[in-house]
């Protein structure tokens, strides 16, 4: 079977979900929000240069869930969804899905998000396969420790060769959209390659190789 392979954050998105969550908790007032919110958007730059350290973005991060019911981060996540995801919602991105269902590919978004943060969002989108960054819980509840290979960079490809090997399947003429140079080691592994809305760097390397480069964007 053919998988079509989506990254989710300014992919399928029109915006990032990790660094939409770091200003929704700031702006509820569950962080300290001046210093969260610097640290938040530092995080980010450091993402977008490639220079992210993904251990200790991960710990940043997961502290948001630590010392909460599963209730309460649900209730959150809702409100979440409602206020800064569904906005940045992409009809293409919902055609480009569809498009690929219709072939009777199978679906699946690989993201270094958190899989708390995306795994409403990838029910949302319709797509049933999710391979997202990880956190520890004891007793139901996050520890703030992150736990196994986190899925960024290089991680996605051990992540997706692990997926791969559970359910006996093969990257023979797989499709791979992303909008970052982050990942490139996954682009470069994969029949297809598609740069959406790309940056700086990936659309260089997009040019040079050959590769598609497409809008999901208005």
């Amino acid at each position: 079977m053919t998988l079509a392979i989506f990254d989710l954050d300014n992919t399928l998105l029109g915006g990032d979900s990790d660094n939409l969550w770091g200003q929704f908790v700031c702006e509820r007032g569950l962080v300290d929000g001046s210093d969260f919110a610097a640290r938040n958007e530092q995080f980010y730059e450091d993402y977008k240069a490639g220079a992210l350290d993904i251990d200790a973005y991960l710990r940043f991060a997961l502290s948001t869930l630590v010392g909460h019911s599963r209730e309460e981060l649900d209730a959150w996540h809702r409100e979440f969804m409602a206020s800064k995801i569904e906005p940045i919602l992409l009809p293409r991105a919902d055609q480009l899905i569809a498009s690929h269902r219709a072939r009777g590919h199978e679906l699946l978004i690989i993201t270094a998000t958190n899989e708390f943060i995306t795994r409403p969002i990838a029910e949302l989108l319709g797509v049933p396969e999710l391979i997202a960054c990880q956190g520890e819980t004891v007793d139901g509840r996050y520890t703030g420790e992150p736990r196994g290979v986190p899925s960024y960079h290089a991680g996605k490809v051990t992540r997706l060769r692990a997926w791969l090997a559970e359910r006996d399947l093969s990257l023979d003429g797989a499709f791979f959209y992303s909008d970052s140079h982050n990942d490139l080691p996954l682009l470069e592994l994969v029949d297809n390659p598609v740069a959406v809305d790309p940056d700086d760097r990936l659309r260089a390397r997009a040019l040079t190789e050959g590769w598609p480069v497409i809008s999901l964007r208005d």
